[in-house]
């Protein structure tokens, strides 16, 4: 962005080294381009700081969700899957980087769509709603091993 600067600077030095009449039009034209240009360069600059600024920030606070997060879920907080690492389906199985099943539901309540582990579950066969935080019954169908036979 210095270079901006130094270029607005030069093209003003330039100008007066050539003499131009600041009492011509074209001469005020010129002057006026260039004051608009030096201008430009430094507001160029000043938001580049800026947005320097809101980068720090969004990184400090990036570090300090991510510590929420870590000491509210604890080992469950993974952030390193996106949402699109998994399909739409209704139960759809995916497995973790310890090697653990999660599975997909989609809530009753609030209808929005729950990433869950056997882990998660309590004895009632029943978890908790990240989203509307109401339980969701959960029904597991295990057959035995003689309907697989027939």
């Amino acid at each position: 962005m210095e270079d901006l600067i130094k270029q607005a600077a030069y093209l003003k030095g330039y100008a007066e080294g050539l003499d131009i009449s600041p009492k011509s039009d074209e001469g005020k034209l010129i002057m006026k381009l260039i004051d608009v240009v030096g201008t430009m360069a430094d507001k160029i600059n000043e938001l580049e700081e800026r947005v320097m600024d809101v980068e720090d920030v969004t990184d400090e606070l990036d570090e300090a969700l991510y510590e929420i997060a870590d000491d509210l879920y604890g080992d469950d907080y993974d952030d390193s899957y996106e949402d699109d690492d998994f399909s739409d389906s209704e139960y759809d199985d995916e497995l973790d980087e310890d090697g653990g099943d999660y599975f997909e539901i989609e809530c009753p309540n609030c209808g929005e769509d729950v990433m869950i582990d056997f882990d998660m579950i309590d004895d009632d066969s029943a978890i908790i709603c990240p989203n509307c935080h109401e339980e969701i019954e959960l029904e597991f169908n295990v057959g035995s091993d003689d309907e697989e036979d027939e």
